[in-house]
């Protein structure tokens, strides 16, 4: 396989590109320009679909399309053939937000091999920051003057310290249940689950969970979190304890799924599994 350093740094450079692109059009003086539209319930903006383009074609420029294939949330198609390795993208996870100005947005971009994350990129284009990491290296935080510092989970002792990062929107009455009866109450809104897991690694937070309803989040939503998250010492599983997978030719992520800074990230799960079994 191809040097994993060498493509990272192509990585790290599309997501600097991206992150520009992005802010171009967060930062313009009218939202007009957007062109929103919706997309099985979900908005779509101009930004999401040039920077989409732009990622792309820099990835494949490189690389080509002869050794790996891509998935991104915007050219997605469930007829795709599985590869060994797939770059999984999200040219803008948090678009609500992007919308609604919170700031908190952000740029996924994965390289998998078979069903696992390898290589990941995470852009926080408001934060100026660039989260990446290679399976087995760590996870490390970039800002924009090239200066990168090693990333590690926080350690608390008490389980009632942990803090949850949580979403303003994605929310139903199951998961609030789930919430209000856990043994850790502090709470912390970030949009994005690419902020989400920003906010762990950086020990602002230390659990996030998903629960799917209706809809579940996808391959693009998790593939390059998880690995950041999992370089910097936490972890990311399902609730019953099993790792998640991707590109498998289902994009979606069903289930209660639990991303937290390791501790206590077994018996959060089991709680979790219980408490659910008690809603009704």
């Amino acid at each position: 396989m191809k040097d994993l350093e060498n493509i990272l740094e192509l990585a790290r450079s599309v997501g600097w590109g991206a992150t520009d692109r992005l802010r171009s059009y967060y930062h313009q003086t009218s939202d007009d320009n957007l062109e929103v539209q919706y997309k099985q319930n979900e908005p779509v903006t101009i930004a999401d679909v040039n920077v989409n383009h732009y990622i792309l074609e820099n990835l494949q420029g490189v690389l080509g399309d002869k050794d790996f294939a891509y998935i991104s949330e915007e050219t997605y198609t469930a007829q795709q053939t599985q590869q060994e390795w797939v770059w999984i993208i999200d040219p803008l996870d948090g678009t609500r937000d992007f919308i609604e100005k919170t700031g908190e947005y952000a740029i996924h971009i994965a390289l998998v091999q078979e069903t696992r994350p390898v290589l990941a990129v995470v852009a926080v284009p408001e934060a100026e920051k660039l989260y990446y990491a290679i399976k087995g290296s760590g996870a490390f935080v970039e800002t924009r003057d090239g200066k990168s510092l090693q990333l590690q989970v926080s350690s608390r002792e008490r389980i009632e310290d942990l803090t949850l990062v949580v979403s303003r929107s994605h929310r139903n009455e199951r998961l609030n249940y789930l919430l209000q009866h856990l043994p850790c109450q502090n709470q912390k809104a970030v949009g994005s689950v690419g902020g989400k897991i920003a906010a762990i690694v950086e020990q602002r937070a230390d659990i996030y969970i998903s629960l799917s309803g209706k809809s579940a989040p996808k391959d693009w939503d998790i593939a390059a979190p998880e690995l950041i998250l999992t370089e910097a010492g936490g972890q990311f599983t399902h609730f019953d304890g099993t790792p998640l997978q991707y590109n498998t030719g289902d994009v979606n992520q069903w289930g209660g799924l639990l991303a937290s800074n390791g501790q206590y990230h077994e018996v959060l799960c089991r709680q979790a599994e219980s408490i659910l079994a008690q809603y009704s």
